[in-house]
């Protein structure tokens, strides 16, 4: 069985030495953290004090080879592992959906500014993936009726699983299906309604990195000649969909915020706010069903 404690001085060696081959000191302390369990904290202590020893959850090998697969295959780490912390949980992920991005998370505290914390729904998460948005909305309102939908029966899978652990006793029906279309029988009153659709223009897929290109699905990736099919789509049907009233939160492209706003004040909707992401790009828009 390979060793999975080791010297304080001697997991900083190994670090520096993969280091110096190429690569992100933030990706590798990253998988010492959520791949090994060394906190990110517990290791910057021992850069000022490094005698002792740690214990990792798996061996220094095993890192490496992740190490390696990523450097070389370009296989998201988040992949290789399994997990990805999302909020204040941590997501199962899988090659099947996005891996759940930092600036999304600002998604739901966008919603949580905008509803009463007695929040009852129904609330639906349009192509959920992993499912962390519904996580997040159910774990913020345990007595709201939810919906999750996505079009691929492998993401909706995974977003079971996830909503099972981390919503535990969760009010959250899942459907197979594009977006507003398996939710018919709630049409007219969605009281909230959050996406994060496809929204990269077809054109600049060549250009994504090749973690993101290679390996996360295309389906949830791509948006079209301009990357606002989805979104259009969405739009649209939320007319229908929603309640008077009823709030709609999307994330988009970071030069498509002036068009996704007069999409939806062409399709009705009114009160229309733009928000930004973590880096100050306007990234989110958002707007009430007349």
């Amino acid at each position: 069985m390979l060793s999975k404690i080791f010297s304080a001085e001697a997991l900083l060696i190994w670090r520096k030495q993969l280091l110096s081959q190429g690569g992100s000191s933030a990706d590798l302390d990253w998988l010492l953290d959520v791949g090994g369990g060394l906190r990110w904290t517990v290791l910057q202590k021992l850069h000022l004090d490094p005698r002792g020893s740690v214990e990792l959850e798996v061996s220094l090998d095993q890192l490496e080879k992740l190490w390696w697969k990523y450097q070389i295959d370009h296989i998201p780490l988040q992949y290789l592992i399994g997990r990805c912390p999302w909020r204040d949980f941590e997501l199962e992920v899988s090659s099947s959906a996005l891996i759940p991005r930092q600036e999304t998370e600002l998604l739901v505290d966008l919603a949580l500014d905008k509803l009463p914390k007695d929040f009852l729904g129904p609330w639906v998460d349009l192509g959920t993936g992993s499912g962390a948005l519904a996580v997040a909305l159910a774990r913020s309102f345990p007595n709201a009726i939810g919906h999750a939908v996505d079009c691929s029966k492998e993401a909706l899978t995974l977003a079971e699983r996830n909503l099972k652990r981390l919503a535990p006793g969760n009010k959250v029906c899942t459907h197979l299906g594009s977006w507003w279309e398996p939710l018919r029988p709630w049409w007219g009153s969605i009281a909230l309604a959050v996406a994060n659709p496809p929204y990269i223009p077809a054109k600049l897929i060549d250009e994504l990195h090749p973690t993101i290109r290679e390996h996360e699905p295309l389906l949830a990736l791509c948006g079209g000649a301009d990357g606002l099919t989805s979104c259009r789509q969405i739009i649209n049907g939320a007319i229908n969909a929603l309640g008077e009233k009823g709030l709609l939160i999307l994330e988009h492209h970071h030069d498509q915020s002036d068009l996704v706003v007069e999409l939806m004040a062409s399709s009705g909707f009114a009160d229309l706010e733009v928000s930004k992401d973590l880096a100050g790009i306007k990234r989110f828009a958002m707007g009430l069903r007349c």
